[in-house]
């Protein structure tokens, strides 16, 4: 099985064009375009490794971050 890439951005070509060369490279991945759902589909995709950007509609990428490290489920993820 391979690895699971959870995307959290929220510019779509930039999605689309992550997207396009993880799964070329055979890699799963899982998307979300805002900070607010990210923990909660973080949790559900148990991702291998989380792409995350800063500016973000809702939460910032660094709020994320706090909430994924605070997260015992999700701590070890690299990001």
């Amino acid at each position: 099985m391979s690895a699971k890439i959870f995307i959290i951005e929220d510019e779509s070509d930039l999605v689309q064009a992550l997207v396009m060369r993880l799964k070329a490279e055979g890699y799963q991945t899982a998307c979300t375009t805002d900070g607010i759902s990210a923990l909660e589909r973080a949790r559900a995709e148990k991702p291998d490794l989380i792409l995350l950007d800063i500016c973000l509609p809702g939460q910032n990428g660094f709020e994320v971050f706090q909430q994924v490290r605070q997260d015992p489920t999700l701590a070890r993820i690299p990001i």
